[in-house]
């Protein structure tokens, strides 16, 4: 026979064990080591250095974010949203591949001198010194995705009649590139944004006219 104190202790649900709450902001959390990152670069951010900035625990950081690696994974995700996106943009909206590099430069120079944060581009800067071979892959797969989009447009241009036929797109597209990432080392090292302007306009004289 079952008691009515067995009955009523029966039908109470059992109570659910409750998590501790976060007790910190994610976003401002991963703002933080974006900018941790940015400054020193994928290699000499240790965990430490990461919990320290962010201002939370070991256990928290990886309850959040997985490790360092993964960490890093959403910072440059993070990064290329907030920005890294104005070469995107450039090429979405300009009319023609040279007027999209000409903003492109022109944006960069801006961003990589800009001091509300570090100068220069995470994603160049972060792969200095790199010995992580995965991480390393990841920066460069971007940088390179980026040459690329620049020579399809290029290459549009070129299609179109906009640029001539000889133009060595694929050549032009990494003169881009190794021109935004010039400006981000020469924003680390000092460089102004007007210098930097004046270096973009030196850069666009190698673009062929029709």
């Amino acid at each position: 026979m079952v008691s009515s104190k067995d009955t009523k202790a029966q039908a109470r649900p059992a109570s659910k064990p409750r998590g501790r709450p976060r007790s910190f902001d994610r976003e401002t959390a991963l703002e933080k080591a974006l900018l941790a990152f940015w400054q020193h670069g994928y290699e000499a951010t240790s965990v430490s250095d990461l919990t320290r900035v962010m201002d939370i625990g070991a256990p928290s950081l990886y309850a959040a974010f997985g490790d360092k690696r993964s960490l890093f994974e959403e910072v440059v995700r993070e990064y290329g949203t907030k920005y890294g996106s104005f070469g995107d943009r450039a090429l979405a909206e300009e009319p023609t591949a040279r007027a999209a590099v000409e903003r492109t430069l022109r944006e960069a120079a801006a961003e990589y001198t800009d001091p509300a944060h570090p100068y220069g581009c995470l994603v160049v800067h972060a792969a200095i010194n790199c010995t992580t071979p995965e991480v390393e892959a990841s920066l460069r797969e971007r940088r390179n995705a980026n040459i690329a989009a620049f020579e399809r447009r290029i290459r549009a241009d070129i299609a179109a009649g906009v640029l001539p036929a000889g133009t060595d797109a694929a050549a032009l597209a990494r003169h881009t590139g190794a021109m935004i990432q010039g400006m981000s080392q020469q924003a680390r090292d000092g460089a102004t944004r007007a210098e930097l302007e004046a270096l973009a306009e030196i850069g666009l004289t190698v673009w062929p006219r029709t």
